[in-house]
């Protein structure tokens, strides 16, 4: 029997990166998987498999799909269920938690990684930075997690448990790099603090978590290498030697599903770097990375949880790559 064998789960944003590794994993696990995503097959895309540069995380072009997501988590064993939802259109959020209601009767983990704002972020002071672009990406990045929070909580509520996780960039409050985006993860703690503390009458959990360098599609992409071949990377970037699959972080949503214990941790915001050893989780290759103590050892000029313009700078990749 499998960890979460019975469980019914929702991955709000699962098309590609983070939000796959998270449905892979909670599908490993043994979860009925809901991923939704705007990416279909039904739409044509913009551009081929391989993009170059920045132009990588340009995800409107990008080729991955939700279709694709599904049949990588039903090769692991698992159940997947595709859904095309735009979470900014409360409509659409409305119509996905009465499906899950309909067919499942229940909801027990919701993942709340919608994002969206790779090609709308600049780093560039908040007077310089395009305030439509700005706007858009608190559209995509907050407020549909608050629309899809809003229709997945009843749910919960009805059998009195649950798991809210609120995937964030970063453990910590210090500057992100740009006032929107920092504002944007930043939100989406305070969410899951917020969150908590009116579902704490109903025993629901409700945490944010953030993954490390995360080795996404896009990524590996933008570095010109392939998951075989990723370590030809560290040629000209070392700290790409501490980077992790999304199923590092994907492994940590399912233990924390897992875990009888985990109210214990509601309202507060983690890190796939600590939940690794905490749970003995490990990587698709067994290592548990921890990019902030590769930092801390190797770049000592940088601290992790106090970065500024410069650290960014360093990194030269669009924001909340690093």
């Amino acid at each position: 029997m499998k960890a979460l064998d019975g469980k019914v789960a929702v991955v709000a944003g699962a098309t590609r990166g983070t939000g796959r590794g998270i449905a892979l994993a909670l599908g490993e696990a043994g979860a009925i998987v809901y991923g939704t995503g705007r990416s279909t097959r039904a739409e044509p895309r913009k551009a081929t498999s391989r993009r170059s540069g920045k132009a990588a995380f340009e995800l409107a072009k990008r080729p991955e799909t939700i279709e694709e997501t599904a049949e990588m988590v039903e090769a692991c064993g698992g159940v997947c269920i595709p859904v095309r939802v735009d979470h900014t259109a409360p409509e659409q959020v409305e119509k996905l938690f009465k499906r899950v209601r309909q067919e499942q009767g229940r909801l027990d983990i919701l993942v709340n990684d919608v994002w969206g704002g790779d090609e709308l972020g600049e780093q560039k002071p908040f007077w310089k930075h395009s305030l439509q672009k700005g706007l858009l990406m608190l559209e995509r990045a907050v407020h549909s997690h608050i629309i899809t929070s809003h229709y997945a909580a009843p749910l919960m509520i009805e059998t009195g448990q649950g798991l809210i996780v609120e995937i964030t960039d970063g453990d910590h409050f210090s500057y992100r790099g740009s006032l929107f985006y920092d504002l944007v993860k930043t939100s989406v703690i305070r969410l899951a603090f917020v969150m908590a503390t009116e579902l704490r009458q109903h025993k629901i959990t409700a945490l944010a978590l953030t993954p490390g360098f995360i080795r996404s599609e896009a990524m590996l992409d933008y570095m010109g290498v392939t998951e075989a071949n990723w370590q030809e990377a560290i040629k000209k970037r070392p700290d790409f030697i501490e980077s992790e699959t999304p199923f590092y972080v994907g492994r940590a949503v399912a233990a924390l599903a897992a875990d009888p214990y985990v109210f214990k941790k509601t309202g507060r915001v983690y890190a796939a770097w600590d939940l690794g050893p905490e749970y003995g989780i490990t990587d698709l290759d067994g290592r548990q990375p921890n990019i902030p103590k590769w930092i801390e050892e190797n770049m000592p000029e940088f601290t992790w949880k106090s970065c500024d313009a410069a650290f960014y700078e360093y990194w030269g990749l669009p924001l909340g790559k690093a």
